[in-house]
């Protein structure tokens, strides 16, 4: 019997679809992994893009009034900063606040962009429940969707992360120490096993750390289908991946270096008109350039920059959650039978 209890409305119904789904319902290959990922794309792409660039404009919107507020509370320390004289010292009550300043703004753009990149992050299976049974949905259903499910992504991820963090750091700490150690011989004939040792350490506990990445990789799907908690989700995403790992492995790097691809495309041309731009008006200055003339132009170079991150984000944001949402699919119509089960929830015969 094929297990359909928590996926979000997929089971039994009678409404026939205007489209088949963007997968067929049966166990997946690759050509139909990245085929449903870029169907989505082409059918939903609109719902998608709207949802990540609602969500990452308001993340620019918040740094950008971060960035107001905080300059017009250190305003006048960065004035007193900027007309020091060469070789002149400036005050600790100057360089605190605007060091301060920077903290929060920097804080504030961290803090926007993790809430802006877990919704999306989930908003992607939430478009992926419809897509696979080719019904359509809307901007505002995905948006009720993704952001109901946000906490509960957000928490996976982070607790994912700091899984997978444990062996590297790990790694890192055995490496540092044999080299620490090493040195603190002076030279004996020890050092050099000591860095070998660090070094073996740190080789061993890489591969663990990747090993656990792939295993957790499903999580977010499954915290966003089967409306799961953190915790329920990491051991979810363990239970579909084992015996698949390889393939898993596999698909997940493609997709990000696909995605990475299309990121540095897209960044190009925003990068030659930063540059294009800087030339331009660095041309015109000289040795008594006041520095908020500098500092305008350096602001106009990172606007464009930033603009670039931003569009690009939104294709990195989407792709590979896309594939390994549909990778949660093909691993539950594998070794669930799921496919029946949305097969009738399509109203189609079953593959």
């Amino acid at each position: 019997m094929a297990q359909d209890a928590g996926w979000g409305g997929w089971g039994g119904g009678g409404w026939m679809p205007p489209k088949p789904g963007v997968i067929p319902l049966g166990p997946l290959r690759l050509g139909d992994i990245f085929n449903g990922a870029f169907s989505t794309l082409g059918r939903y792409g609109k719902q998608l893009f709207a949802v990540g660039a609602a969500l990452y404009g308001g993340a620019l919107v918040v740094v950008g009034v971060a960035v107001a507020v905080a300059y017009s509370a250190v305003s006048d320390h960065l004035d007193r900063l900027f007309e020091l004289e060469e070789g002149e010292s400036a005050a600790s009550g100057d360089v605190v606040p605007v060091i301060v300043a920077f903290g929060a703004v920097a804080l504030a753009g961290i803090l926007a962009m993790v809430i802006a990149s877990a919704v999306v992050y989930a908003a992607v299976p939430a478009v992926l429940q419809e897509a696979v049974l080719g019904r359509p949905t809307t901007f505002s259903a995905v948006w009720r969707r993704a952001w109901a499910r946000t906490p509960a992504v957000v928490g996976t991820v982070l607790l994912a992360g700091l899984i997978t963090m444990v062996p590297i750091a790990l790694a890192v700490a055995a490496l540092t120490g044999g080299i620490i150690a090493a040195v603190a011989t002076d030279g004996s004939g020890g050092a050099v096993a000591l860095i070998v040792v660090g070094a073996v350490c740190f080789l061993a506990f890489v591969p663990l750390a990747l090993w656990l990445g792939v295993r957790l990789t499903l999580a977010p799907s499954a915290a966003v289908f089967e409306n799961q908690g953190p915790v329920a989700s990491i051991r979810r995403s363990a239970q579909l991946v084992r015996g698949d790992w390889w393939r898993i492995c596999g698909m997940t790097l493609l997709a990000g270096v696909i995605s990475a691809a299309a990121s540095y495309i897209i960044q190009l041309p925003f990068s030659l008109l930063g540059v294009f731009t800087g030339a331009l008006g660095g041309a015109a200055f000289d040795e008594n350039t006041h520095p908020a003339a500098i500092l305008t132009l350096l602001g106009g170079y990172l606007v464009v920059g930033v603009l670039g991150q931003l569009v690009s984000q939104l294709i990195v944001a989407v792709f590979p959650p896309l594939v390994t949402g549909l990778l949660y699919v093909d691993r539950r119509i594998r070794t669930e039978d799921l496919g029946p089960v949305l097969a009738e929830a399509a109203a189609v015969p079953p593959r």
